[in-house]
């Protein structure tokens, strides 16, 4: 089983671009369990909300992982919810980041908020592309740091598809 996990900030791409890969290759998708979450809970996340949050995501992970597909598909992981965590309330549970690296993914597509637009969906709160490339840079930090495979996914939304198919289809054996 290979596991490509689609990271960066909202508004980058990484919903449609799993889709574009579940397509492309099969396996199995994981969604972002963060929205389910807000669904079922119309009211501001607080920081008590976290834990539930991460750990509704590692039971979708898990659950797919138990299938044992060729390719798994993560829309996120829990570096999403680490770094929202420190962006929204300026701390995070400290179990996420040791239960992150207690598992394996083969490629990490971390996703450029440049040169796409930010599109409002009642749940994105980060319109400035500042804000977006400081996301980027501390997901980025975060992988290099812990020395994660990652790939950088630039350009318009058919380069990225590009990119993004190129680096499955290497990881694959295709």
């Amino acid at each position: 089983m290979k596991v490509v996990v689609l990271a960066g900030p909202e508004s980058s791409g990484k919903s449609w671009l799993s889709a574009q890969l579940q397509q492309q290759f099969g396996g199995i998708l994981v969604g972002e369990y963060v929205r389910h979450f807000i669904e079922q809970n119309p009211r501001d996340t607080c920081l008590a909300d976290i834990p539930q949050i991460a750990r509704g995501q590692l039971a979708q992970e898990d659950a797919a992982r138990a299938l044992q597909p060729e390719l798994l598909i993560l829309d996120t992981h829990l570096l999403s919810n680490m770094l929202w965590s420190q962006t929204l309330f300026g701390d995070c549970p400290d179990w996420l980041e040791a239960e992150l690296l207690r598992r394996h993914y083969d490629l990490h597509l971390l996703l450029s908020p440049d040169n796409v637009e930010w599109t409002p969906d009642g749940q994105r709160c980060q319109p400035s592309l500042s804000e977006r490339q400081a996301f980027f840079s501390a997901s980025r930090q975060w992988l290099e740091q812990h020395h994660q495979p990652t790939q950088v996914i630039t350009g318009d939304w058919q380069a990225r598809q590009q990119q993004a198919f190129a680096a499955v289809e290497h990881l694959l054996g295709r």
